[in-house]
């Protein structure tokens, strides 16, 4: 008899332990939680929130806010922040692009950042797509990165003709057309196409457009994982805002027209299977388009603000989590999503703004002529 009660004891604690644990709890969907704030009052809280916590973000954080900002109100209190991302970027730029000549450099730097990337399915993927392409991470996503958005604050950055000597005899097109690389790489890759174009080592729009489309045909959609929809949704909002040199300037609605009509026709797929970032960016591909109050607009309004938690004074991720550092790019454009100004500024362009020219670095030359337009379509 005591054996049985025994038994029945340790059971009972057995079934305790796993009802109460931790892990079961984990498990759980973030449940997000009502309110009946408005689309302002979401903007301005969000905004309050990440302005008091900004200085303790990284850089790259800090950065990027203040230059979506500055591209969203013209409001120069912005530069300093993309000052700071300045600073940061043309060091960078001089370490990469200043060591070219030596030789095995390229492979080498692209090798470390390769295993860098992590250890997740996306990780794991982009690491077996890259490894074809052993200067790809050196001179798509280091050099074209950093050399496009100097040149976007009205800058050429440092060691830019040797730089330049390399990246425009490097021919992109096999990886950006690989579709191994577009399955692991949609958004980072037409950034990359945009990029190349804009400081002028090649044209590979038309290339990769066919690619990403004979490698994600409509058709198709029903046989993708969740994963691999939001790749091509991600993709897909990406096209428009390299376009668009990231909300500086509005961007030609028919040029994507086939992007929109697609974003319509599958927003409620988009809604249930893909993320807060996702759905806003194809929200604001509406808005940079031209179209202010289209019905996927709104729509995708409605969805964020419902998705914003008063208590953490922001929208947490997909699981609940509340970390500015990690969130602040979730965050930034749900600001913009609700709202969006009549008019984009490019820029800023730090050489003609008061408060940032005097502390320049000197590994940056500014450029001869940076024409300052209030409007411009692409």
């Amino acid at each position: 008899m005591l054996t049985i009660r025994q038994s029945k004891t340790l059971s009972l604690v057995a079934l305790a332990t796993v009802l109460f644990s931790s892990s079961t709890f984990a498990k759980e969907a973030y449940v997000k939680p009502k309110h009946d704030l408005t689309g302002a009052q979401v903007y301005q809280q969000i905004k309050t929130h990440l302005e008091t916590n900004l200085y303790s973000l990284p850089p790259r954080v800090q950065g990027h806010y203040a230059i979506r900002q500055f591209r969203m109100t013209g409001d120069e209190k912005y530069a300093q922040g993309a000052l700071i991302d300045l600073l940061t970027i043309a060091e960078r730029q001089a370490y990469y692009a200043c060591n070219l000549d030596k030789p095995n450099f390229v492979e080498t730097e692209s090798a470390l950042a390769a295993s860098k990337l992590g250890k997740g399915p996306r990780a794991k993927a982009r690491k077996k797509a890259v490894a074809k392409y052993p200067k790809f991470m050196l001179y798509s996503e280091s050099l074209l990165r950093y050399s496009s958005r100097i040149d976007e604050f009205g800058f050429t950055g440092p060691c830019h003709d040797l730089m330049m000597s390399k990246l425009t005899v490097h021919n992109f097109e096999p990886a950006f057309t690989d579709p191994e690389m577009i399955k692991a790489w949609a958004a980072q890759l037409i950034n990359h196409v945009f990029w190349a174009k804009q400081i002028g080592a090649g044209d590979y729009f038309d290339a990769y457009k066919k690619a990403f489309i004979e490698t994600y045909p409509d058709s198709q959609d029903r046989k993708l994982s969740k994963g691999q929809f939001k790749n091509k949704i991600y993709g897909l909002t990406h096209f428009i805002f390299a376009d668009s040199q990231y909300y500086q300037f509005q961007v030609d609605a028919k040029k994507y027209q086939w992007i929109l009509d697609y974003f319509e026709k599958n927003i409620d797929r988009i809604i249930a299977d893909t993320t807060e970032d996702i759905i806003t960016e194809v929200g604001i591909s509406f808005l940079i388009t031209g179209h202010k109050n289209h019905p996927v607009t709104e729509k995708v309004k409605k969805y964020i603000i419902a998705a914003y938690n008063p208590e953490m004074k922001m929208i947490p991720s997909p699981t609940g989590r509340a970390i500015l550092s990690s969130g602040e790019h979730r965050n930034v454009l749900a600001m913009m999503l609700l709202d969006w100004p009549e008019q984009l500024h490019p820029g800023p362009y730090l050489a003609q703004i008061k408060a940032t020219q005097k502390y320049l670095p000197r590994l940056v030359t500014p450029k001869d002529k940076v024409k300052v337009k209030n409007e411009k379509t692409h």
